[in-house]
């Protein structure tokens, strides 16, 4: 049994339809009430559970023999990660822990909390003496579905200075996921998850001109007009100050690495941002 926490979001969803693909038995946690995506079929056993709550994670992981740990960005992401690890040592299986954690955790950066988050969430795992494996993906092409407005306006703007990031593709990020839980030999390993090349936002910015059928100037801005442009569209404060700290890692260059392991785990190169922005030409042209 494989069991996919954050199994409703981006990547975990597609996760839970790939290991069904594969024929691995699946529970998903769910919020209550939750059907979960209508992608999954009737096979996947679907669990509400709480990270906050122990003795949910107890039930939603009994029998586990292996574990993706995937948790939403939260105020409280860290110890839910720890609550998990810990929910896993109870069963006294000692099964797996695969952890979905942020390119550059091993480097433990400082003053990002997301990453913070993680590298004590990993800490607490190589702590635990279960099995364990970390996919550590880069900033998803899809994040830049958010911006698609301002693209249709003719403008891609962020915090993100002059540094180049290898943005990475969700699916991509879930088929080395999938591959990870499914198959043996992963033990111990970090594998960093990134896009086949690394490019500066003026870059991203020429190539959604190009599906746009418009010019696309990339607008540089700074970390305070980006905070302040986040809290009016309602983010709550924590998560809005969090990703103007990830912007920052990204303007100093800390995310341009471009890694192999997409390809080592699933067989075949990441999926560049070009052939994503292509694919969602509709959103960007307006």
């Amino acid at each position: 049994m494989i069991v996919v926490t954050g199994a409703t979001g981006t990547v975990g969803s597609k996760v839970v339809v790939g290991l069904r693909e594969r024929g691995e038995a699946v529970r998903a946690l769910v919020r209550a009430g939750s059907p979960g995506p209508a992608e999954w079929d009737d096979a996947v056993e679907r669990v509400a559970a709480d990270f906050s709550d122990p003795a949910s994670l107890d039930a939603a992981l009994a029998g586990a023999d292996a574990v993706y740990l995937l948790v939403a960005v939260h105020p409280e992401m860290a110890a839910h990660e720890r609550n998990v690890i810990d929910a896993a040592v109870r069963t006294g299986r000692r099964p797996r822990i695969v952890l979905h954690a942020a390119a550059g955790v091993e480097q433990r950066p400082e003053g990002v909390r997301f990453v913070g988050a993680h590298v004590s969430g990993l800490d607490h795992l190589r702590a635990s003496g279960l099995p364990w494996t970390v996919v550590a993906p880069n900033g998803f092409h899809q994040n830049v579905l958010g911006m698609a407005a301002g693209v249709r306006a003719g403008t891609l703007a962020a915090p993100g200075g002059e540094g180049a990031v290898s943005y990475v593709d969700a699916r991509d990020v879930a088929a080395a996921a999938v591959e990870v839980l499914a198959t043996e030999g992963h033990e111990g390993a970090v594998y960093t998850l990134t896009g086949p090349e690394a490019l500066s936002h003026d870059a991203l910015a020429e190539r959604l001109a190009a599906v746009a059928g418009r010019p696309v100037a990339y607008t540089a801005l700074a970390p305070e007009a980006a905070l302040a442009g986040m809290l009016d569209a309602g983010w709550d404060q924590w998560r809005a100050e969090g990703m103007v700290e990830l912007y920052g890692l990204y303007a100093a260059g800390y995310a341009a690495a471009v890694s192999p392991d997409v390809e080592k785990l699933t067989g075949r190169p990441a999926r560049s941002f070009a052939e994503f922005a292509a694919e969602h030409a509709a959103a960007f042209a307006g």
